[in-house]
């Protein structure tokens, strides 16, 4: 059955916004049961999973619905909306702060009304207290919490990006890296990660240390780049970089020489949290 089939003859669907595709969304999911359909509502903010990276996070179809196209929409005028892409729809899932319609005036016991199917709503998912949302996953990245965003996510973050040439005295002086540039993604704060990258189309991914930030020990410039662990490997046109465990903050040396000292510990220490992964 192609995917437009499948979203013609869905019988469920989950709305939202999705970016992250993290634990509380994935009970939205669950939810669905075998003939579902996720109805992504496009705000321009996502840069958790960007645009179509949704995909990778569900083998649910899943279909994106501008908000511009849709926020002039009044209660009945989107469930109309709804039940014309989904002419077989029974039953809508959503969350406990879902909002629709114009100026968010609608919520979930609105859509019990309008709706003449089921509605399934979600409560909120906590991990140790703290509710999951996509904005605090954004602010543990933001301070390096790389381990808490990704506990949140249920998968490791990751970004992809063109793999574009580096300021050139990393593989003479210090260590062969990859670089990327990466758009629509969150950067995490500045700083040297324990890693794993894919490199353009290979389906494993390869124990690596990275760095994002500004090179102030070298020109100052702006740098996502990392070190393949497990040997030299040639990258032609992108590459992933998934996130493990935070190291240490950017600094600034003195040399380049106290530079490729602090990333040879950085190698070692990336090498000890990657291993612990095996375990």
């Amino acid at each position: 059955m192609s995917c437009l089939e499948d979203i013609k003859n869905s019988i469920a669907i989950a709305i939202g916004g999705f970016d992250g595709m993290h634990v509380g969304h994935q009970h939205l999911f669950s939810a669905l049961g075998d003939n579902g359909c996720i109805v992504v509502i496009e705000t321009g903010y996502a840069n958790l999973t960007p645009k179509q990276e949704r995909e990778n996070f569900s083998h649910h179809p899943i279909v994106y619905l501008d908000l511009d196209d849709i926020r002039h929409l009044d209660g009945d005028g989107f469930v109309a909306l709804l039940s014309e892409k989904f002419p077989k729809l029974e039953k809508i899932v959503v969350g406990y702060d879902f909002h629709f319609g114009k100026n968010r005036k609608y919520n979930f016991d609105d859509l019990k009304t309008i709706f003449s199917g089921e509605v399934v709503v979600i409560d909120e998912v906590t991990q140790n207290g703290d509710s999951v949302h996509s904005h605090k996953i954004r602010a543990k990245l933001q301070i390096g919490d790389i381990k808490g965003a990704n506990s949140f996510l249920a998968h490791n973050y990751t970004i992809k990006g063109k793999h574009i040439s580096g300021q050139g005295i990393g593989k003479k002086e210090l260590v062969a890296t990859i670089n990327i540039e990466t758009n629509g993604y969150l950067v995490p704060k500045e700083g040297v990660y324990a890693t794993l990258t894919r490199i353009d189309d290979e389906e494993h991914f390869h124990p690596s240390v990275s760095f994002v930030g500004h090179r102030v020990t070298t020109d100052g410039s702006f740098a996502i780049e990392s070190h393949i662990l497990d040997g030299e490997v040639f990258c032609d046109k992108k590459a992933a970089i998934s996130f493990v465990e935070f190291i240490r903050n950017n600094e600034k040396f003195d040399s380049i020489a106290e530079l490729k000292v602090a990333i040879q510990k950085d190698i070692a220490v990336a090498n000890k949290e990657l291993k612990l992964l095996q375990l």
